[in-house]
Protein backbone atom coordinates (compact mmCIF):
# COMPACT_ATOMS: atom_id res chain seq x y z
CA UNK A 1 0.00 0.00 0.00
CA UNK A 2 1.14 3.54 -0.74
CA UNK A 3 0.44 4.67 3.17
CA UNK A 4 2.78 1.48 3.95
CA UNK A 5 5.75 2.95 1.68
CA UNK A 6 5.62 5.85 2.62
CA UNK A 7 5.46 5.42 6.34
CA UNK A 8 8.36 3.11 5.63
CA UNK A 9 10.21 5.56 3.72
CA UNK A 10 9.83 8.51 6.63
CA UNK A 11 11.05 5.49 8.87
CA UNK A 12 14.32 4.73 7.35
CA UNK A 13 15.04 8.34 6.64
CA UNK A 14 14.18 9.34 10.39
CA UNK A 15 16.29 6.58 11.91
CA UNK A 16 19.20 7.61 9.60
CA UNK A 17 19.38 11.10 10.80
CA UNK A 18 18.83 10.40 14.66
CA UNK A 19 21.77 7.87 14.48
CA UNK A 20 24.19 10.42 13.49
CA UNK A 21 23.41 12.36 15.80
CA UNK A 22 22.32 10.93 19.01
CA UNK A 23 23.54 7.98 21.38
CA UNK A 24 22.19 4.52 21.57
CA UNK A 25 19.45 5.54 24.72
CA UNK A 26 18.27 8.49 22.76
CA UNK A 27 18.04 6.79 19.78
CA UNK A 28 16.14 3.74 21.77
CA UNK A 29 13.84 6.27 22.94
CA UNK A 30 13.48 8.55 19.85
CA UNK A 31 12.21 5.19 18.06
CA UNK A 32 9.82 4.05 20.83
CA UNK A 33 7.96 7.53 20.34
CA UNK A 34 8.25 6.88 16.71
CA UNK A 35 6.25 3.79 16.96
CA UNK A 36 3.64 5.17 18.96
CA UNK A 37 3.45 8.05 16.40
CA UNK A 38 2.35 5.58 13.79
CA UNK A 39 0.71 3.44 16.15
CA UNK A 40 -2.03 6.68 16.25
CA UNK A 41 -1.61 7.75 13.19
CA UNK A 42 -2.95 4.31 11.40
CA UNK A 43 -5.78 4.05 14.40
CA UNK A 44 -6.67 7.51 13.16
CA UNK A 45 -7.04 6.88 9.52
CA UNK A 46 -8.77 3.67 10.59
CA UNK A 47 -11.34 6.19 11.97
CA UNK A 48 -11.09 8.63 9.59
CA UNK A 49 -11.91 5.90 7.26
CA UNK A 50 -14.86 4.27 8.84
CA UNK A 51 -16.47 7.82 9.47
CA UNK A 52 -16.03 8.62 5.92
CA UNK A 53 -17.80 5.19 5.02
CA UNK A 54 -20.75 6.29 7.01
CA UNK A 55 -20.96 9.76 5.79
CA UNK A 56 -20.80 8.08 2.12
CA UNK A 57 -17.60 9.79 1.77
CA UNK A 58 -15.77 6.53 0.16
CA UNK A 59 -16.97 3.31 -1.47
CA UNK A 60 -18.72 0.53 0.56
CA UNK A 61 -20.66 -1.82 0.19
CA UNK A 62 -24.50 -1.30 1.35
CA UNK A 63 -25.15 -0.86 5.44
CA UNK A 64 -26.78 -3.72 6.80
CA UNK A 65 -30.12 -2.74 7.83
CA UNK A 66 -31.02 -1.51 11.47
CA UNK A 67 -32.35 -4.05 13.90
CA UNK A 68 -35.85 -4.22 14.45
CA UNK A 69 -35.72 -3.71 18.19
CA UNK A 70 -39.07 -3.21 19.21
CA UNK A 71 -40.55 -4.88 21.97
CA UNK A 72 -36.92 -5.75 22.84
CA UNK A 73 -36.65 -6.38 26.28
CA UNK A 74 -33.02 -4.97 27.85
CA UNK A 75 -31.74 -5.13 31.58
CA UNK A 76 -30.69 -1.85 32.82
CA UNK A 77 -30.10 -3.31 36.11
CA UNK A 78 -26.72 -2.36 37.47
CA UNK A 79 -25.86 0.17 34.63
CA UNK A 80 -24.86 3.46 35.07
CA UNK A 81 -27.61 6.21 34.84
CA UNK A 82 -28.53 9.14 35.26
CA UNK A 83 -31.97 10.28 36.11
CA UNK A 84 -35.14 9.15 37.48
CA UNK A 85 -35.91 5.49 37.70
CA UNK A 86 -39.79 6.58 36.23
CA UNK A 87 -38.81 8.57 33.43
CA UNK A 88 -40.99 7.06 30.46
CA UNK A 89 -38.37 6.67 28.47
CA UNK A 90 -34.75 5.44 28.59
CA UNK A 91 -31.85 6.16 26.42
CA UNK A 92 -29.22 3.32 26.60
CA UNK A 93 -25.70 4.45 25.00
CA UNK A 94 -23.47 1.79 23.77
CA UNK A 95 -19.75 3.53 23.83
CA UNK A 96 -16.25 3.15 23.78
CA UNK A 97 -13.51 5.43 25.08
CA UNK A 98 -10.88 5.85 22.30
CA UNK A 99 -14.07 6.07 19.64
CA UNK A 100 -13.74 9.72 18.32
CA UNK A 101 -17.27 10.00 17.73
CA UNK A 102 -18.23 8.88 21.29
CA UNK A 103 -16.02 11.78 21.89
CA UNK A 104 -18.09 14.12 20.28
CA UNK A 105 -21.31 12.88 21.64
CA UNK A 106 -20.08 12.86 24.89
CA UNK A 107 -18.87 16.46 24.78
CA UNK A 108 -21.58 18.49 22.74
CA UNK A 109 -24.58 16.39 22.00
CA UNK A 110 -24.85 14.60 26.22
CA UNK A 111 -24.81 17.92 27.97
CA UNK A 112 -27.78 18.80 25.93
CA UNK A 113 -29.66 16.03 26.36
CA UNK A 114 -29.27 15.67 29.55
CA UNK A 115 -30.26 19.32 30.56
CA UNK A 116 -33.37 19.30 28.45
CA UNK A 117 -34.75 15.42 28.74
CA UNK A 118 -32.61 14.00 32.10
CA UNK A 119 -32.89 17.09 34.33
CA UNK A 120 -36.26 17.56 33.29
CA UNK A 121 -37.58 13.77 34.63
CA UNK A 122 -38.36 12.49 30.99
CA UNK A 123 -35.64 10.69 30.06
CA UNK A 124 -33.39 8.23 31.79
CA UNK A 125 -29.64 7.89 30.37
CA UNK A 126 -27.84 4.93 31.17
CA UNK A 127 -24.43 3.68 29.52
CA UNK A 128 -23.22 0.10 28.36
CA UNK A 129 -19.30 -0.45 27.69
CA UNK A 130 -18.69 -1.38 24.39
CA UNK A 131 -14.69 -1.32 23.75
CA UNK A 132 -13.78 -2.10 20.08
CA UNK A 133 -10.82 -3.92 21.55
CA UNK A 134 -9.44 -4.68 17.95
CA UNK A 135 -8.62 -1.03 16.87
CA UNK A 136 -8.52 0.24 20.83
CA UNK A 137 -6.27 -0.40 23.01
CA UNK A 138 -7.27 1.11 25.90
CA UNK A 139 -11.08 1.23 25.81
CA UNK A 140 -11.49 -1.89 27.70
CA UNK A 141 -9.09 -0.65 30.78
CA UNK A 142 -11.01 2.92 30.19
CA UNK A 143 -14.14 1.24 30.89
CA UNK A 144 -12.70 -0.12 33.87
CA UNK A 145 -11.31 3.30 35.50
CA UNK A 146 -14.75 4.61 35.51
CA UNK A 147 -16.48 1.47 37.08
CA UNK A 148 -13.56 2.37 39.55
CA UNK A 149 -14.16 5.38 40.15
CA UNK A 150 -18.08 4.44 40.51
CA UNK A 151 -16.78 2.54 43.75
CA UNK A 152 -16.12 6.39 45.05
CA UNK A 153 -19.03 7.80 43.91
CA UNK A 154 -17.46 9.77 40.59
CA UNK A 155 -18.44 7.51 37.49
CA UNK A 156 -19.72 10.60 35.81
CA UNK A 157 -17.19 12.71 36.68
CA UNK A 158 -14.31 9.59 35.29
CA UNK A 159 -16.60 9.19 32.39
CA UNK A 160 -16.78 12.98 31.18
CA UNK A 161 -12.97 13.13 32.07
CA UNK A 162 -11.57 10.36 29.72
CA UNK A 163 -14.28 11.31 26.90
CA UNK A 164 -12.38 14.59 27.73
CA UNK A 165 -8.82 13.73 27.55
CA UNK A 166 -8.76 10.66 24.83
CA UNK A 167 -5.39 11.77 23.52
CA UNK A 168 -3.90 11.26 26.82
CA UNK A 169 -6.07 8.34 28.83
CA UNK A 170 -2.90 7.07 30.71
CA UNK A 171 -1.44 6.65 33.42
CA UNK A 172 -5.16 6.09 35.11
CA UNK A 173 -3.85 7.27 38.18
CA UNK A 174 -3.37 10.87 37.18
CA UNK A 175 -7.38 11.06 36.42
CA UNK A 176 -8.00 9.44 40.24
CA UNK A 177 -5.77 12.28 41.50
CA UNK A 178 -7.50 15.04 39.71
CA UNK A 179 -10.94 13.77 40.69
CA UNK A 180 -9.65 13.62 44.60
CA UNK A 181 -9.94 9.98 44.38
CA UNK A 182 -8.51 7.57 46.78
CA UNK A 183 -5.86 6.89 44.75
CA UNK A 184 -4.68 3.26 46.50
CA UNK A 185 -7.93 2.08 46.03
CA UNK A 186 -9.03 3.18 42.74
CA UNK A 187 -5.34 1.39 41.61
CA UNK A 188 -5.85 -1.57 43.46
CA UNK A 189 -8.99 -1.63 42.08
CA UNK A 190 -8.12 -1.86 38.51
CA UNK A 191 -5.50 -3.94 39.07
CA UNK A 192 -7.84 -6.83 40.02
CA UNK A 193 -10.14 -6.55 37.36
CA UNK A 194 -13.02 -7.05 39.13
CA UNK A 195 -15.34 -5.68 36.76
CA UNK A 196 -13.43 -7.20 33.61
CA UNK A 197 -16.84 -9.90 33.57
CA UNK A 198 -19.02 -7.00 33.98
CA UNK A 199 -17.95 -4.99 31.23
CA UNK A 200 -17.93 -8.61 28.74
CA UNK A 201 -21.40 -8.80 29.70
CA UNK A 202 -22.05 -5.34 28.47
CA UNK A 203 -20.39 -6.77 24.92
CA UNK A 204 -22.19 -9.68 24.65
CA UNK A 205 -25.26 -7.54 25.27
CA UNK A 206 -24.40 -5.09 22.70
CA UNK A 207 -24.33 -7.94 20.50
CA UNK A 208 -27.59 -8.99 21.44
CA UNK A 209 -29.14 -5.83 20.66
CA UNK A 210 -27.64 -5.48 17.42
CA UNK A 211 -25.03 -2.35 18.29
CA UNK A 212 -22.30 -3.44 15.67
CA UNK A 213 -20.49 -0.02 16.40
CA UNK A 214 -19.88 3.13 18.79
CA UNK A 215 -21.94 4.85 19.58
CA UNK A 216 -25.00 3.18 18.98
CA UNK A 217 -28.35 4.23 21.13
CA UNK A 218 -31.60 2.63 21.98
CA UNK A 219 -34.27 4.26 22.64
CA UNK A 220 -36.61 2.08 25.12
CA UNK A 221 -39.72 2.64 26.91
CA UNK A 222 -39.24 2.15 30.56
CA UNK A 223 -41.34 -0.88 32.23
CA UNK A 224 -43.36 1.25 35.00
CA UNK A 225 -43.88 -1.76 36.72
CA UNK A 226 -39.37 -2.86 36.84
CA UNK A 227 -37.85 -0.06 36.13
CA UNK A 228 -34.41 -2.51 35.68
CA UNK A 229 -36.06 -3.43 32.31
CA UNK A 230 -36.72 -1.81 29.17
CA UNK A 231 -38.71 -2.13 25.96
CA UNK A 232 -36.71 -1.21 22.70
CA UNK A 233 -38.11 1.37 20.37
CA UNK A 234 -35.62 1.96 17.71
CA UNK A 235 -32.14 1.74 17.09
CA UNK A 236 -30.17 4.66 15.95
CA UNK A 237 -26.59 3.60 15.05
CA UNK A 238 -24.09 6.61 14.90
CA UNK A 239 -24.05 9.93 16.52
CA UNK A 240 -26.72 12.27 15.50
CA UNK A 241 -26.64 16.29 16.39
CA UNK A 242 -28.55 17.27 18.96
CA UNK A 243 -31.49 18.60 16.60
CA UNK A 244 -31.49 15.46 15.22
CA UNK A 245 -31.14 13.55 18.08
CA UNK A 246 -34.39 16.10 19.70
CA UNK A 247 -36.28 14.47 16.84
CA UNK A 248 -35.82 10.98 17.75
CA UNK A 249 -36.25 11.54 21.43
CA UNK A 250 -39.95 13.41 21.04
CA UNK A 251 -40.89 10.57 18.49
CA UNK A 252 -39.91 7.82 21.12
CA UNK A 253 -41.55 9.88 24.18
CA UNK A 254 -44.85 9.74 21.96
CA UNK A 255 -44.06 5.84 21.46
CA UNK A 256 -43.86 5.58 25.03
CA UNK A 257 -46.49 6.97 26.20
CA UNK A 258 -45.36 10.59 27.68
CA UNK A 259 -47.03 13.66 27.58
CA UNK A 260 -46.20 15.77 24.54
CA UNK A 261 -43.70 18.54 24.83
CA UNK A 262 -45.03 22.08 24.33
CA UNK A 263 -43.10 24.43 21.54
CA UNK A 264 -40.21 26.23 23.26
CA UNK A 265 -41.22 24.29 26.68
CA UNK A 266 -38.14 23.28 28.58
Amino acid sequence: MIRTRVAGTLCVAAILGWAAAAGQDDLARDLEELKKGQERILQQLQELKQMAQARGGAPQQAAPPVPDVKGLVVSVKGRPARGKETAPLTIVEFTDYQCPVCGRHARDTAPLIVDEYVETGKVRYVVIDLPLESIHRSAFKAAEASRCAGEQGKYWEMHDRLFAMQQSLEPWSAHAEALGLDVGSYQQCLDSGRHAAAIRQDMAEAQRVGARGTPTFLLAATDPQDPTKVKGLSLIPGARPFVAMKGDIERALAAAGAPATAPGAP
